[in-house]
């Protein structure tokens, strides 16, 4: 199979094995720790699929404006290996996402 198109590389991997793990991780608490639907600030039943929903596609979209508003500049550079670990914006708009994500988890 050809994949030469993509753009795999570590950091890609590991933003799918992540995912997965997180589908992992909420399949196994559905089955042994079922919830009831609960109603947060936006006033409609919602479960942990839902939030983890409204969770991701949100996620998407901040990262899609931060890139739009902000752009990819690196800040720094960590020396890590040989050419070093370079610290772009993205990640405030990744830490921003968590954060998000941990209120809608909890609030919604």
């Amino acid at each position: 199979m050809e994949t030469a198109w993509m753009a795999w590389t570590w950091q890609t991997g590991l933003f799918f094995a992540l995912i997965a793990s997180v589908l992992i991780v909420m399949t196994l608490l559905a089955i042994f720790k079922p919830e009831t639907e609960r109603v947060g600030v936006l006033r409609i039943p919602t479960t942990r699929g839902d939030r983890l929903f409204i969770s991701l596609l949100s996620a998407a979209f901040i990262h899609i404006f931060w890139v739009y508003l902000m752009g990819s500049e690196p800040i720094t550079t960590l020396p890590i290996g040989e050419e070093g670990f370079e610290v772009t914006s993205v990640w405030i708009a990744t830490l921003i996402s968590l954060g998000f994500a941990g209120a809608v988890f909890r609030w919604v």
